[in-house]
């Protein structure tokens, strides 16, 4: 079956062979795990793995390595050609072959729909999930959206068959498995398994023949929809929230529809920064404003205008936070309930020079005079100038190098211990 010498498979050649005899077979221990004959039939091994697998299974007391053993057992045992691969050359003779089945999956598989501990039914299809671009004013005042989607839907003229009833039939090429194995040989003695899906089934390990397909659907057993849905922005809806549409995604064949899932991505806006329930903004005020008091005029997100002032003789700081309360984002599910719109004041002082000798000595008479400096006769004069970050951190960087040249520089010149 597999031509030629095993000796570069099995590290030795055969009895009669230039690498002298080989090593015996061991292909007991998959029989014995099952405690079947290596005669035993396909019936007579599903049967002994099931006995076996009820009793030793880890959610009722038994050994996960047993478990283990007894299914990877049972799934090459199951499978006629991996089974001959074993019967021939044991288990190095399965070493080229495809990985081994999970053991609770397969335990899950053998024993679906008869009272295993997970819950049974159609299998869930897979969420279509879309980001969902929203302006700051439509999470203030809430909004409905159409949006049209594309998803597949059963043919309604097969409903879901690809076929006339009955013309679905276990594929041959694959005998149901939706995969196919193959045997290639890469080396003289070595053989590697492979295992890919089946071409002519796609994987569904059922096929319909060409004239027997449905017109509409041409086999595929569903066709596109174009499908409109209503989505409802709620007032106080956060960014990354999620709206969902429960079973509205792709439709196939054994399979619950999964659900088409909006995220909510929160557009930037020109006057506002939400943070959690509250808006902030900036907001440059002048001197005279920040000392005199300032009023101004704020158009909010519902397109109401707020009259905002200073109280009289309130006095803002540069870099100080004021509030508004009740006037930020609405809580979400209880709009009623607002943060606050918190201001941000930036204060603009006179540029330097543009102050008259008059008017600085009005306002040196009209504010609170300062601190009396006291005179020290060793003191030096020295007048202050714009400080640039990026300049004095060059200068340092230029200072640092220079000093670790001059520390490499001073051990080249050190003298010789005699």
């Amino acid at each position: 079956m597999f031509g030629g010498g095993f000796e570069s498979f099995f590290g030795g050649g055969f009895e009669g062979g230039p690498g002298g005899p080989s090593k015996p077979v061991d292909n007991n221990k998959f029989y014995e795990a099952l405690g079947v004959s290596k005669t035993a039939t396909a019936a007579e091994i599903k049967k002994a793995y099931r006995k076996l697998a009820l009793k030793n299974h880890p959610d009722k007391g038994g050994d996960p390595e047993l478990f283990k053993t007894i299914t990877v057992a049972y799934e090459v045992l199951s499978d006629p050609e991996k089974r001959e691969l074993y019967d021939q050359y044991g288990e190095e003779g399965l070493q080229n072959g495809g990985g081994g089945a999970d053991a609770s999956d397969l335990f899950s598989q053998f024993f679906r729909g008869q009272g295993g501990r997970r819950p049974r039914g159609p299998q869930k299809g897979e969420d279509l999930t879309h980001p969902l671009k929203v302006s700051l004013e439509d999470l203030y005042n809430g909004k409905t959206v159409k949006l049209a989607v594309n998803r597949d839907v059963l043919c309604s003229r097969c409903e879901g068959r690809g076929g006339a009833e009955g013309a679905e039939k276990t594929c041959d090429t694959c005998q149901g498995r939706g995969m196919r194995v193959q045997l290639r040989h890469i080396a003289p003695g070595m053989v590697q398994q492979m295992q890919s899906v089946c071409p002519d089934c796609r994987g569904q390990g059922k096929s319909i023949r060409e004239s027997d397909r449905c017109k509409a659907c041409k086999g595929k057993k569903v066709t596109k929809e174009r499908k409109v849905l209503e989505v409802h922005i709620e007032k106080g809806m956060r960014n990354g929230q999620r709206i969902t549409f429960s079973g509205e995604a792709d439709q196939a064949p054994g399979t619950v529809p999964g659900d088409i899932i909006f995220v909510v991505q929160e557009k930037e806006h020109g006057t506002f920064q939400r943070k959690g329930g509250n808006l902030i903004m900036e907001k440059n005020i002048s001197l005279v404003e920040a000392l005199c008091g300032f009023e101004m005029i704020v158009e909010h997100l519902d397109g109401r205008h707020l009259h905002i002032k200073t109280r009289p003789g309130e006095i803002i700081k540069p870099n100080q936070f004021k509030s508004v309360h009740g006037e930020g984002m609405p809580t979400h599910g209880n709009p009623f309930v607002k943060g606050q719109l918190v201001i941000l004041f930036k204060v603009q002082f006179p540029e330097s020079g543009s102050l008259s000798e008059k008017q600085l000595s009005m306002l040196k008479s009209t504010l609170p005079a300062p601190t009396p400096v006291v005179p020290v006769s060793d003191s030096e004069e020295c007048f202050l100038s714009e400080f640039d970050a990026e300049a004095a951190k060059a200068e340092q960087q230029q200072r640092e190098a220079y000093d670790s040249d001059e520390e490499r520089g001073g051990q080249r010149v050190q003298c010789q211990q005699q």
